[in-house]
């Protein structure tokens, strides 16, 4: 089955941005994850669905090489099962974002 193979990554962060340079390194990095097809979930938290590990793995390298010097980001992979798990305790999901596998074009 394609959804166990299909996987998504999270990333959380909390950049600073007092300074006129952190806001311009902040703004940096959002610009960035919506280039790389990240959608937002909610403030500092952004998922994207990719279709294995590798590429995963490879999405990561670009991350790290993109991330600002100062400030927190963190990264959970998992699978787009699990994903579908996600429990809305208060508020409810986005339906104006069409965010699931059925979106994929598999060459």
């Amino acid at each position: 089955m394609m959804r166990d193979r299909i996987m998504r990554t999270i990333v959380f962060f909390d950049l600073p941005n007092i300074y006129l340079k952190d806001k311009k390194n902040y703004i940096k990095f959002r610009k960035y994850l919506l280039s790389e097809g990240f959608i937002m979930m909610q403030e500092s938290v952004y998922s994207k669905i990719v279709m294995n590990s590798q590429q995963s793995s490879l999405l990561l390298d670009r991350l790290r090489k993109n991330a600002p010097k100062k400030g927190l980001i963190q990264v959970l992979t998992i699978t787009e099962r699990q994903y579908s798990q996600i429990e809305y305790i208060i508020g409810e999901n986005k339906s104006d974002i069409i965010n699931t596998e059925d979106r994929l074009v598999v060459l």
